[in-house]
């Protein structure tokens, strides 16, 4: 059994293993990216500079450790099933994090999607420390355990619920985030606001996927400072959805805007399909914002006063997915 203190060391290790970018690590990056179009270099490296910096730094461990007084060694440790989403590189860390970090036993079912990059992570501790492949295991079916965090769609929630609902659970269903606009962002404002949008193609909970804007906003500006992103037009899998986007919105004959590479179409649903932004008008920001702060699918409010624009993808370590406090639900268990 590894003590807290040794935990939190392997962490850090993990976090500058990842930061050396030794070559072990870029052929993991290159066999994930081979397995999953989506998962390109720059965005794997992202996601890793994200998890480095917001989570793997000692002192934020230390202060995370000691906010919720987890014990040095967790002699009630529970087996806790965790079933992994893959729409984004390595965004099951976070829940690998909690569960390492409160001592208890992980069981991991990792999404197809992204089976590759904490594997690595993963084998790399067991070779610096051999005791944590007592902690955590890696399967297909997660049969047996004393609690269970399960993300996936709404539909695979439902399953979930009817699957776990005698255990104690987290169940995360689908999410996405919203800028609110005021018509008088710098041109720095709305290349962040790109970056909120295209990060990761737009598949985390955490793009933008709708902004909402005043009236007679003007989307020149925007559409000028989403430039940056036209290179999207040249892969593949991005390219056959705008595509087939553009060819939906032709054939309804409803009004789009674009620049070569995403489309801006007016829908009040805060959930857009890849490649497309939907947009919405408001008459009154403050009202707007609370309707949105009160809207269950809303992961995060970008705008003034809300997430500043650019740092939708970088959560904290206190940043919990859909808002359900992941690290006091294990030390409750």
């Amino acid at each position: 059994m590894l003590n807290l203190k040794e935990r939190i060391a392997l962490l850090v290790r993990l976090g500058a293993y990842m930061a050396a970018n030794e070559t072990s690590w870029q052929e993991a990056k290159l066999k994930a990216e081979r397995e999953n179009g989506w998962f390109t270099q720059p965005f794997i490296d992202l996601a890793t500079e994200a998890i480095i910096n917001q989570f793997l730094q000692p002192t934020a461990l230390e202060k995370w450790a000691m906010t919720y007084q987890l014990p040095n060694t967790n002699t009630a440790a529970k087996k806790v099933g965790v079933v992994m989403a893959g729409n984004i590189p390595l965004v099951g860390f976070h829940d690998f994090l909690c569960v390492f970090l409160s001592g208890h036993l992980l069981y991991i079912k990792a999404s197809t999607k992204d089976a590759v990059l904490l594997k690595h992570l993963i084998d790399e501790m067991i070779c610096w420390e051999p005791r944590v492949k007592e902690l955590i295991y890696f399967g297909e079916m997660l049969k047996g355990c004393d609690a269970y965090i399960a993300t996936g769609s709404n539909n695979t929630a439902r399953y979930f619920d009817y699957y776990f609902s005698k255990y104690p659970h987290i169940i995360r269903r689908n999410r996405t985030s919203v800028a609110l606009l005021t018509g008088n962002e710098t041109t720095a404002d709305l290349e962040n606001l790109a970056t909120d949008v295209h990060l990761y193609f737009g598949l985390g909970c955490r793009n933008v996927t709708q902004v909402l804007v005043p009236q007679d906003y003007d989307f020149v500006p925007m559409l000028d400072a989403f430039k940056d992103y036209l290179y999207f037009a040249d892969h593949n899998k991005f390219k056959n959805n705008y595509d087939y986007q553009l060819a939906l919105l032709i054939l309804n004959k409803k009004y789009y805007m674009t620049n070569g590479a995403i489309l801006l179409a007016e829908n009040e649903s805060i959930f857009s399909p890849i490649a497309q932004l939907h947009y919405s008008y408001y008459n009154n920001a403050d009202v707007a914002a609370n309707t949105l702060l009160q809207n269950k699918d809303l992961q995060c409010l970008v705008g003034q006063n809300h997430t500043p624009f650019g740092e939708a993808q970088t959560p904290t370590l206190t940043d919990y997915a859909d808002g359900v406090d992941t690290l006091a639900f294990l030390k409750s268990l």
